[in-house]
Formats: C-alpha cells, structure tokens, sequence
C-alpha cells in the first residue's frame, strides 16, 4: 500500500489503523517497518486533529500529583510562598502567579501548560493567571 499523503477523513484513518495493526511488530529496518513507522506518524497527526486531549484543570492537577508522590500542603511552601497562600490557591481562592507555576512545575513535575490554563476560583468565572 503506498502513502503519499496525509490523513483526512475517518475512513481513512480505520483503513490506515488496520494496516498498522498488520505491520506493528515488523523489524524496524524492513521496508514494513519504516512503513509502520510512516503510519504512525500519520496517524498522530490526524488524533491530534481531530481527537484533541484537553488538558487537566491545573488545581486537580496538582493535587493528584500531590497524592501520587505523597506530598502535604505544606510541601508546596517552597514553590508557592507561605502556608496561608498554599491553602488559598489548592481552595481556588487565589490563582495562581507565573512565578508560582515555574516553581510548581519544577516541584511537582508537571507541564507547564497545564498549569498555565485558566481555571476557576471559588465560584467565580474563569480566572487568567496574572
């Protein structure tokens, strides 16, 4: 099967599923295994097209993250400033600064963009990270 351009329709996508799930395990030097990697590639492009992840909320975020490694509140003074602060940002009572988001994104190990997103405070609208 030759392939010369990219995905554009869902019927292309199961046909070129289905070829991939033919030629997955093929050594990777062979002609069908430069052809699954090709496939792959394409097949990425169109899912993040046309089936797109949103990003988590960043304070749900942080706070799976935060169980996950087994962090406190109090583990988040470093990177967030004083307890007080720490406790009004994981309540969705203050947002988050940049210099709060670099910090945490070291800290915790999570992407900037996800920390980065608008989210809502405390019933309040979306909020935009000053």
């Amino acid at each position: 099967m030759k392939w010369e351009k990219t995905i554009t329709t869902e019927q292309e996508y199961e046909k070129t599923l289905a070829r991939l799930s033919e030629i997955f395990q093929a050594d990777a030097d062979s002609a069908e295994g430069m052809e699954a990697e090709l496939l792959v590639t394409l097949v990425d492009k169109y899912e993040k097209e046309h089936y797109p992840i949103s990003l988590p909320d960043p304070i749900d975020a942080m706070r799976e993250t935060m169980e996950r490694k087994g962090f406190k509140a109090k583990d988040l003074i470093p990177a967030i400033g004083s307890k007080t602060t720490v406790s009004l940002v994981l309540n969705r009572k203050r947002a988050l600064t940049i210099d709060m988001i670099r910090n945490l994104s070291v800290l915790l190990g999570l992407p900037l963009e996800v920390l980065i997103q608008p989210y809502k405070l405390d019933g309040k609208p979306e909020k935009v990270n000053p």
